[in-house]
């Protein structure tokens, strides 16, 4: 009997200067944005090196799941397949027809559920079995938490008192919003997540905006967050990016370098909990939910 196929699905980033302007241009398929925001972004992942973490960090969460299913005799062979970078979705689908006898099982490298975020996934693996969404899941909020109570302590704290724990997502059009799941899903995992790192005072802000200022998107930012906080007698704030897997250029810049710098400009200090990356918890639940699928 050949190892079961498993596929982390994400959306990729370019691997360097080379691609940034190929992996633009696929993200945007032809819809026109100014030429100054193009630019502008471009400019952020050259700042980061020229290249985006997040196909390497991918790899990573992929050989940890491997390793964790082969510790539980789970004969498992776990790739990884980008939308708009290689390996391609596309490109995988097609040899996943030729090869195995046994339906793939494809994860979704988004907790949180949106057209953008999950429903485009869907159906880019002909046959494949997908992992169910974990946003509450057990590990997925004991392993934020965790993430969050280390930066807790690079406040050389103990308690939250006096520290404003701020939950980012990236921000999506109202409209898509309205439309699916995706907020109630944000704030159950906050909810959570807070309360499991014990947590008395949060809030849900969102990030990484990137259409027409004609068109209402989520809010608020988290910019605008961080700079109302002295307002309230907050000087300390923890910024977690429940809304994303790994440190990829959306959080390594616009949370890092943007927020980060509004929060100084506004006197609070700020420090950033880390994506859940290869988190042996994460990296638990995914191992638990292939199996669960698998039988």
């Amino acid at each position: 009997m050949t190892a079961q196929t498993i596929v982390l699905l994400g959306f990729g980033g370019p691997s360097g200067p080379d691609e940034i302007r190929p992996f633009l241009d696929r993200v945007l398929q032809g819809r026109r944005i100014p030429a100054e925001r193009y630019e502008t972004v471009v400019s952020h992942y050259m700042h980061m090196g020229g290249k985006s973490p997040f196909n390497e960090l991918t790899q990573r969460q992929a050989e940890a799941l491997e390793r964790e299913l082969h510790a539980r005799h789970f004969d498992a062979s776990v790739r990884t397949a980008y939308i708009n970078a290689a390996p391609f979705v596309s490109d995988v689908a097609v040899e996943l027809q030729h090869d195995g006898e046994q339906a793939p099982i494809a994860v979704i490298l988004a907790a949180h559920q949106s057209p953008a975020s999950w429903d485009k996934y869907l159906d880019r693996i002909p046959g494949a079995v997908y992992v169910p969404p974990y946003f509450e899941h057990p590990l997925f909020v004991t392993a934020n938490a965790e993430r969050v109570r280390d930066a807790l302590q690079r406040f050389g704290k103990d308690s939250f008192d006096g520290v404003e724990l701020i939950f980012t997502a990236h921000s999506i059009p109202q409209a898509m919003a309205d439309a699916s799941p995706y907020v109630a899903q944000l704030h159950r995992s906050a909810e959570l997540i807070a309360q499991h790192a014990g947590a008395v005072s949060w809030r849900v802000a969102y990030q990484s905006r990137s259409g027409s200022p004609k068109e209402p998107w989520l809010a608020p930012d988290v910019r605008d967050v961080l700079r109302a906080l002295p307002q309230q007698n907050v000087r300390e704030a923890i910024v977690a990016p429940v809304g994303f897997l790994c440190d990829h250029v959306e959080v390594l810049y616009d949370l890092d370098v943007d927020a980060a710098a509004a929060a100084k400009d506004a006197g609070v200090r700020m420090e950033r909990a880390s994506a859940l990356n290869d988190h042996p918890l994460f990296i638990r639940m995914l191992a638990d939910l292939v199996q669960q699928c698998a039988a």
